[in-house]
């Protein structure tokens, strides 16, 4: 084994905390390129998506997970288990909070989860650049956790912002430390994601979908990659199928005359060109009215959010 190969070092990273958290972002901070979808929304991720960042001294595997809240339906159950376990086996568990935000039940459930796991751990005070944040609360909150339940481990803090990059270098330096040493990378040196082809397209245009919606359909809306067929050009044509629960939501996602499906593909189709290396790519959507799909074994299983 060369000098190279001893000091290889490689880690799976597991990034959790409650919705909204900046957990997505901060993801795609740390590996250089969107792998995860952001919104302003909550609840917006809803798989298990890893994020693989390679360099020379090896590589750190995030595993973007959904955030912990309320389950109102099927899905929300399946977003929370995913969140729950999704320390399972994993080298380094880091724990992302809105230090902008004030404390939360949830926050205080991952505090008191970190405190008796044995995984080594990470406190990450994220969107230190905004209005209001306060670390304070959080520390307070970790230390009376720690007197109520006999919690004897002490757990770093780091503040940053995913935002704008603030502290994130610090947080890689200290991740590459963290991480063991291995005679292998876990996966190819030349992929950001291991996330189906598929299901990221789906994740994109769902992206663009809510940023247009917002508050009017997300929840209730579903995104699934039905073909992909290659053009001789270089290109692909996606044909998708848009899910909504209502008929009255179906006009709401086409838009009046079609501008909101129109601003979905400006929008969707040159980044989804630039991530796989495209001339061109063009997207088919047609927007199916399917009552309680989010309660469907099936059309969950589809959409990837249960597994085979």
């Amino acid at each position: 084994m060369d000098e190279q190969a001893a000091q290889l070092r490689a880690a799976m990273i597991a990034v959790v905390g409650r919705t909204n958290s900046g957990k997505s972002t901060l993801v795609n901070r740390l590996v250089g390129e969107k792998v995860s979808i952001v919104s302003g929304m909550e609840q917006t991720t809803r798989n298990r998506i890893r994020g693989i960042l390679t360099e020379p001294q090896g590589q750190l595997v995030f595993l973007d997970t959904p955030g912990a809240h309320k389950a109102e339906n099927e899905l929300g159950t399946l977003m929370n288990r995913m969140a729950r376990t999704a320390g399972e086996g994993a080298d380094v568990l880091m724990v992302v909070f809105d230090g902008a935000a004030p404390v939360r039940m949830e926050d205080e459930g991952w505090m008191a989860r970190a405190g008796f796991t044995e995984t080594p751990t990470l406190f990450i005070l994220n969107k230190a650049d905004a209005a209001g944040f306060d670390a304070v609360p959080f520390h307070q909150a970790w230390e009376r956790l720690r007197a109520e339940k006999n919690i004897s481990r002490n757990v770093p803090w780091l503040e940053l912002s995913a935002e704008t990059g603030k502290g994130c270098a610090a947080l890689l330096e200290r991740l590459w430390i963290m991480a063991p040493a291995a005679d292998t990378l876990l996966f190819p040196e030349d992929i950001v994601s291991d996330f189906p082809r598929r299901l990221a397209i789906a994740d994109m245009l769902r992206e663009k979908l809510i940023r247009r919606l917002y508050q009017e359909v997300p929840h209730e809306l579903g995104v699934r990659v039905e073909r992909i067929d290659e053009t001789p050009e270089g290109g692909w044509e996606v044909y998708a199928t848009i899910l909504v629960n209502r008929p009255s939501q179906k006009g709401m996602v086409i838009g009046t005359k079609g501008r909101t499906l129109r601003a979905m593909r400006r929008s969707a189709e040159p980044e989804i060109a630039e991530a796989y290396g495209l001339s061109a790519c063009r997207i088919i959507p047609f927007v199916r009215v399917e009552p309680k799909w989010f309660k469907n074994y099936f059309i969950l299983k589809e959409l990837g959010y249960k597994e085979s």
